[in-house]
């Protein structure tokens, strides 16, 4: 089978043959039927898509004379085999007259082509003139060809293919019926591919075709040229490996093996395919790029999976690989790679830069779950009915009776919440009479990041007066405690006890917390970090309180400065960590001023960094060392540069 064979073969010979291109067709054949025939017609798009196809079946239903010679013997099917078809088809047909504008683009090649129109045809029933890109033609050129196209004689018509109209000028283009012809996607290639290739009798991989068609770039006829090409390379076969090295394109299966690294956070494999691809010896930018394509096919497959680019054949494959990505992870490596792209000019090789840039997309991925979760497709979707109502239903909130805590002394840690209202399953909406002060159990979590110079104040008072440990009690993290006598009397006196007593309930938090039944806003904060959450999320969730709880719905009440954060991806991970601490609930918000009484987790977090922070800047205030640089330097302690020792860890 030699080289051009199919592209001759399967040459459309109707209009019903012509693939890709019905919009073209119906206005046409309608046309031809009506006999509403036009003495211009243009025909545009880009190569291989059947410009110069569809003109000569144009001309084949005008002269075709299977229904009679006259005038109503034009047909919008032309038989084939009258002596005019057959002519057309061959290329002997005396009344059509093909034109490369391209090779004859002087204004006298123009005039001597017109000086035979006003003659009457010779074999058939018009005389047609298929000029082929006739943007070519100079200026002088299209001022001889428009006296025509104004006042062409009825036995006339013109057919004008060009792959540029942008250059015609506006007079022929306004003499002239334009039809623009299609760019051929992939799919329609590997679908005609799959046919033709059928009904020949070679074997073939569908990947393969992929290849071909995606190499094509919309040109049917490139696509039959480069099948012929396949065959030979592949000794009559069309196999994926065959046409990856026929085309020297890039293996798109090493690409989606990157994505699926990164979707798993696993950077061995992410090297590893990067090793591979290097033994193929590509162009490293090249596959920055085409994993930057993915990325985006990634986001339009999470917002509108119907909208997702199937050029590759691997539409399900896209799918089922959103869904192991988080939103913000896509968005993120696709800004890294997009920057890394830039960079390679500055890299060493392009192939550390590609292994630095699918590093850092890794390194700076958003932590707090040790692997993405599972995302549910599409992410932005109408809410149901139900779904709304139960979002919008407003429960009120139980009064609360509370009364800010007084802080013991300056060097004190304060270890307890804001009191909050404690009530029951059964009367859940009634306050409590007094308030209560949370457990110990409730404060692990604070008691677990304690700054260690918080430890040492806990050693008994025969210890407080014991000489300087060293130079490193003059560090910000770690001052002496001398001072802390003179300042505070009882240092360790109130919260000792607590720390010490009880220590079992403690470290069977996890337990207390799902036995407890509904939850109200002191046990939201007292589970709020055995959740897990990260990122968004645990920002979304930090700023919420307890609305109310019957057991099956937690309604949340979220601050309105975040209500633009809401997002059902949220909700899901939010209900998930939930049910894994043996709590499952539906969640829905309710946006609503918060109250002052009670405490966010967020709010709650910040006050206990706040009050680390001032504990800290106390004790480096009294501690001999800084007193001393102070007293002989002059020196100045910059509170805003000093940071608690488990914030710097």
């Amino acid at each position: 089978m030699s080289y051009q064979v199919l592209a001759r073969k399967w040459r459309p010979r109707t209009f019903h043959e012509l693939v890709g291109q019905a919009h073209v067709q119906r206005a046409l054949v309608n046309a031809l039927d009506q006999g509403r025939l036009h003495h211009a017609y243009l025909f545009t798009g880009t190569r291989g898509v059947g410009k110069t196809t569809l003109a000569r079946i144009l001309a084949k239903c005008l002269n075709c004379t299977a229904n009679g010679r006259g005038d109503e013997g034009i047909t919008s099917t032309p038989c084939g085999q009258c002596d005019s078809c057959q002519a057309i088809d061959e290329g002997r047909f005396v009344d059509l007259i093909e034109v490369d504008a391209a090779s004859r683009t002087k204004v006298e090649d123009t005039r001597e082509l017109l000086d035979n129109v006003q003659y009457a045809p010779t074999q058939g029933r018009y005389k047609v003139y298929l000029i082929d890109e006739v943007h070519m033609l100079s200026t002088s050129s299209f001022n001889a060809l428009l006296k025509t196209l104004e006042e062409p004689p009825p036995h006339v018509k013109f057919l004008l293919a060009t792959t540029d109209p942008q250059k015609l000028p506006p007079t022929v283009l306004s003499r002239c019926l334009q039809f623009t012809l299609k760019h051929m996607p992939p799919e329609r290639v590997v679908e005609h591919l799959t046919y033709v290739l059928g009904e020949e009798g070679v074997a073939f991989d569908e990947s393969a075709l992929w290849l071909l068609g995606k190499a094509a770039e919309g040109s049917m006829r490139d696509a039959m040229s480069l099948t012929d090409q396949a065959i030979a390379f592949g000794q009559g076969a069309v196999r994926h490996a065959d046409v990856a090295a026929m085309l020297g394109t890039l293996d798109h299966r090493h690409i989606l093996g990157l994505a699926e690294a990164l979707a798993d956070v696993d950077v061995q494999r992410l090297l590893a395919e990067v090793a591979e691809l290097a033994e193929q010896g590509p162009d490293f930018a090249a596959v920055l790029d085409e994993l930057s394509s993915i990325l985006h096919r990634l986001a339009v497959a999470q917002m509108v999976p119907d909208a997702v680019d199937n050029s590759h054949g691997d539409r399900d494959v896209i799918l089922h690989l959103a869904s192991r990505f988080t939103a913000e992870d896509i968005q993120l490596y696709y800004q890294i790679g997009i920057q890394g792209r830039g960079d390679m000019v500055h890299a060493p090789d392009l192939r550390s830069a590609l292994e630095m840039t699918l590093l850092r997309m890794l390194a700076f991925r958003p932590q707090g779950v040790p692997k993405p979760p599972r995302t549910p497709l599409p992410l932005r979707r109408e809410p149901t009915g139900e779904a709304a109502s139960e979002t919008n239903t407003h429960v009120p909130v139980p009064a609360t009776v509370s009364s800010a805590p007084t802080p013991e002394t300056k060097t004190t840690p304060d270890i307890q919440t804001i009191p909050e209202a404690q009530s029951t399953p059964e009367a859940q909406p009634e306050p409590q009479a007094e308030p209560q002060a949370l457990p110990v159990a409730e404060e692990e979590a604070p008691l677990q990041e304690l700054p260690p110079w918080i430890v040492e104040n806990e050693t008994p008072s025969s210890e407080v007066g014991a000489p300087d440990q060293g130079p490193e009690s003059a560090a910000m993290v770690e001052p002496a405690p001398v001072a802390e006598s003179t300042t505070a009397p009882e240092p360790v006196s109130s919260p000792a006890p607590e720390l010490t007593a009880d220590p079992a309930p403690a470290q069977e938090e996890p337990a207390s917390v799902a036995s407890a039944g509904m939850l109200d806003n002191a046990k939201w904060l007292q589970c709020f970090d055995a959740l897990g959450l990260g990122g968004l999320t645990r920002n979304l969730a930090g700023n919420c309180l307890v609305e109310s709880d019957d057991g099956t719905l937690l309604t949340l009440r979220l601050d309105p400065s975040q209500e633009a954060m809401q997002a059902e991806v949220h909700q899901t991970r939010i209900e998930r960590a939930l049910k894994e601490q043996g709590m499952p609930r539906r969640i829905a918000f309710y946006v609503a001023e918060l109250s002052n009484s009670l405490e966010t987790p967020r709010q709650r977090e910040e006050r206990l960094n706040h009050e680390r922070h001032a504990q800290a800047v106390d004790l480096l205030n009294h501690d001999p060392h800084v007193q001393k640089l102070q007293q002989a330097f002059g020196a100045k302690l910059i509170e805003s540069s000093v940071k608690p020792a488990d914030e710097m860890r």
